[in-house]
């Protein structure tokens, strides 16, 4: 699932390539990609693209006279091409060619800019908008760590007195914006905290580690990504992994053992030395 960092990186690539360019034409292939029925894709056709913004993990292009807010959902991604039709497939992580499907094309002053899916299911979402708040999911984004004015009051606001496994807080976006499953696994081993205890149990002193681990984590993920082609920043999110993804892998900290657990219908990982004193999760 992309995350702040990766979507940072995607949406400074674009801004710098596209912006002020107009757009030609509008393909939808998958009509339930777009969100805003009474406002069709299509009507954005003429339009000349101001500039392009994140918000949590959400695209927001601006245009002359309107926004397109873009989620990528689970699977979503971009694809550019130059003076011509899109690649048949993206890099996977493991750089084979997935071939995920573009449901949605934009025609822009010559090339292509594809919105691709590679989900068994469409996550990939549109929305043609005044303003990007206009998105239910937008007006409900909870503090960002890449912003300017994130601080640990905003941690001990989302955090402490909750009776919630600290994983799944983390990847609220109400709480905060634009962490998902890899970050919060690495947030949490920064900050040395076990994914599953509650927010009520946290210490100040843990609190100040959280806070200060999200902050080094996605702010050094969004500086290393930047200028990285869109087509590789994937690849490049799952090679600087700690522990995400590294399942039997030593712990770079302690030399322990990266393990698995289960959570929310998918895996996570964290090193039990690190984060919960030695005892694995059940």
């Amino acid at each position: 699932m992309p995350e702040s960092p990766e979507v940072e990186a995607l949406v400074e690539w674009l801004d710098g390539r596209l912006a002020g360019a107009r757009v030609e034409a509008v393909d939808v292939v998958e009509f339930r990609a777009v969100k805003t029925r009474a406002r069709p894709l299509p009507s954005i056709v003429g339009e000349r693209i101001s500039a392009f913004a994140r918000a949590g993990k959400y695209i927001d292009i601006e245009l002359d006279s309107a926004h397109v807010v873009v989620s990528l959902g689970r699977h979503g991604w971009v694809r550019w091409s130059e003076g011509g039709p899109a690649a048949p497939g993206e890099p996977s992580v493991d750089g084979a060619a997935t071939g995920a499907p573009a449901l949605v094309t934009f025609t822009v002053d010559g090339g292509l800019l594809a919105f691709t899916d590679a989900g068994s299911w469409v996550s990939l979402g549109l929305w043609v908008v005044d303003r990007a708040d206009e998105v239910p999911g937008v007006a409900k984004l909870g503090p960002d760590p890449l912003g300017a004015s994130f601080s640990p009051a905003d941690v001990a606001g989302a955090v402490s007195g909750r009776r919630k496994q600290l994983k799944a807080i983390l990847q609220e976006q109400e709480s905060f914006a634009g962490i998902g499953n890899a970050y919060s696994d690495e947030i949490l081993h920064r900050a040395r905290l076990s994914p599953v205890v509650h927010g009520d149990a946290l210490t100040p002193d843990e609190l100040s580690r959280l806070a200060t681990a999200m902050r080094t984590v996605l702010t050094g993920a969004a500086r290393d990504r930047r200028g990285i082609p869109i087509e590789r920043l994937k690849q490049a999110k799952a090679d600087a992994m700690v522990v995400h993804g590294r399942t039997g892998a030593e712990c770079p900290v302690c030399g322990g053992r990266v393990e698995d657990f289960a959570f929310g219908g998918t895996t996570a990982q964290y090193c039990p030395v690190c984060q919960t004193g030695g005892v694995p999760l059940a």
